[in-house]
């Protein structure tokens, strides 16, 4: 293993020189007192002897020196001032190309790149842009799709025991040019599902793992209060999109017990409409629902096993199963949605809180004898208590 050459500080190396010039000691001496070689000390001796004029001019050097650097400390001054300014104007412009719409940072991607300047890639990070957007070429062109799905659920709304194909016939009167099988997919989309026996088109896709439970209200003779509730989900159209809401009636009283609005539909829309039945209301002897995979959670069936509460649910293609709440849905749609085009889900939110005052407490039902269900509901419970009495 080789050595490591030792290096000696200037000062050491000035100091031996010196006392080598002074001819008090020999070199074999001086090596020994400062433990160097005689190599080194000729070296070092010759690199001062050689260098030996600078000692005369160096205050004239240090001046000229001192003042190169003062003119080389502004000029990096002004430059970072510059770099500071470009920086800035380089934030503020990229901030304000990034807040432009795609379809105009996409034009200007297009339009102003010269090669050899900035790489794609460069103009792509600057617009705020992805890059494979710049190489795309779409095959046609993108179309609004809202006027079609607003006719089929204008379609839906007047017949609701249309089903895709009737749709589909009466989309091609009015001058759409579609598919049958695209009305089927729109419709699917939309959670529609024709009201009668047939193929059922649900709202949520069902979960080949979830347990299902039999349909328990065929032949049943439902006549008292919180004896069947049931449950389900539907799609309500607002200003740029779709919301979900859910809602729990009570089969006899024809009376809605709770319901929420959510931009998602997952468990926890229907659990939370539930809950709050469950927490205002008491509890069922049998719970109804379709077999959609909010519905089959382990979540929302295990919360009603644990009460003691029979699961029912739809079968399989059947949305006359659970008639009661479609009724409903088509009642709040016609008599107060499709009326009010609410443009958000506060709008909705609110509008829902006064149909459902309305709905509960003043609006006269016909398969009620023309009562009110929350009041069938009361009277219902109050005629259980007076019995057990």
């Amino acid at each position: 293993m080789s050595k490591k050459r030792q290096k000696y500080p200037a000062e050491l190396k000035a100091r031996v020189v010196l006392d080598l010039l002074s001819g008090d000691h020999t070199l074999g001496q001086i090596c020994s007192k400062y433990g160097v070689t005689n190599k080194s000390v000729q070296a070092w001796k010759q690199q001062f002897l050689e260098n030996a004029t600078l000692a005369f001019t160096a205050d004239h050097a240090s001046a000229e020196q001192a003042q190169a650097l003062v003119e080389k400390q502004k000029e990096v001054d002004d430059l970072h001032r510059q770099l500071g300014k470009r920086t800035a104007e380089l934030e503020w412009a990229a901030k304000k190309l990034k807040c432009l719409d795609y379809d105009t940072r996409s034009g200007l991607l297009k339009s102003e790149h010269e090669p050899n300047k900035l790489s794609i890639q460069r103009c792509c990070e600057l617009l705020g842009y992805q890059r494979s957007g710049y190489y795309y070429c779409p095959k046609r062109p993108k179309l609004d799709k809202m006027p079609l799905l607003r006719a089929i659920d204008r379609i839906y709304s007047e017949t609701p025991f249309y089903g895709y194909r009737k749709v589909h016939q009466s989309l091609i009167e009015e001058g759409f040019i579609i598919g049958a099988n695209r009305v089927n997919v729109h419709m699917r989309e939309l959670g529609l599902k024709a009201i009668a026996p047939a193929k059922k088109l649900n709202t949520t896709v069902p979960v080949a793992e979830h347990k299902k439970y039999p349909y328990l209200l065929k032949s049943l003779d439902i006549n008292c209060a919180n004896q069947v509730w049931s449950t389900d989900i539907t799609y309500i159209r607002v200003a740029g999109g779709f919301v979900y809401m859910a809602a729990v009636i009570d089969w006899y009283s024809k009376a809605i017990l709770s319901w929420k609005i959510s931009n998602t539909m997952d468990t926890a829309l229907v659990m939370d409409a539930l809950n709050d039945a469950l927490e205002q209301y008491g509890q069922p002897e049998i719970f109804n629902t379709d077999q959609g995979s909010q519905y089959t959670s382990h979540e929302h069936t295990k919360r009603l096993s644990e009460l003691g509460i029979q699961i029912s649910m739809d079968g399989k293609g059947r949305a006359t199963d659970n008639i009661a709440i479609e009724r409903f849905w088509r009642s709040a749609k016609y008599e107060n949605i499709y009326l009010h085009e609410y443009q958000n889900m506060r709008q909705l939110k609110q509008g829902m809180v006064e149909y459902m005052e309305f709905y509960n407490n003043r609006r006269f039902h016909q398969a009620l004898n023309y009562q009110k269900p929350m009041r069938v509901y009361w009277d219902s419970l109050k005629g259980d208590i007076m019995k057990a009495a």
